[in-house]
């Protein structure tokens, strides 16, 4: 059975660090919501410093929201390896996530509302 997939703007400003360094600031992320699963923010490419991103060739398939690619985070203290990822073959019902990134939860990375 698919599960209920709605993405929804975030109406607050969203700030994202990793190794000391700031990653990037937004009032444009994207919430997606998927059945019963945590609520997931996409913050916009362009609002995220990419040099610190290496996209390491790793992929998934979901058959539900397509194809996405990862990437690693790089800072002068720490490599996080495959620790964001975008749709880059988003299925139809995701496809405003085209261009935004994912971060997977970890206390390494900090997402703040600001």
């Amino acid at each position: 059975m698919k599960p209920e997939i709605s993405i929804s703007p975030s109406p607050d400003k969203w700030s994202i660090r990793a190794g000391g360094a700031v990653l990037g600031e937004t009032m444009e992320a994207l919430e997606l919501n998927e059945g019963d699963n945590k609520p997931v923010l996409y913050f916009p490419k362009k609002d995220l410093a990419m040099v610190f991103f290496d996209n390491t060739g790793h992929t998934t398939t979901c058959p539900h929201k397509g194809t996405s690619e990862y990437y690693s985070i790089v800072t002068k203290s720490q490599t996080l390896e495959n620790i964001a990822w975008e749709f880059t073959t988003p299925s139809t019902c995701v496809e405003e996530l085209l261009n935004y990134i994912a971060f997977v939860p970890t206390n390494a990375v900090i997402v703040e509302r600001l």
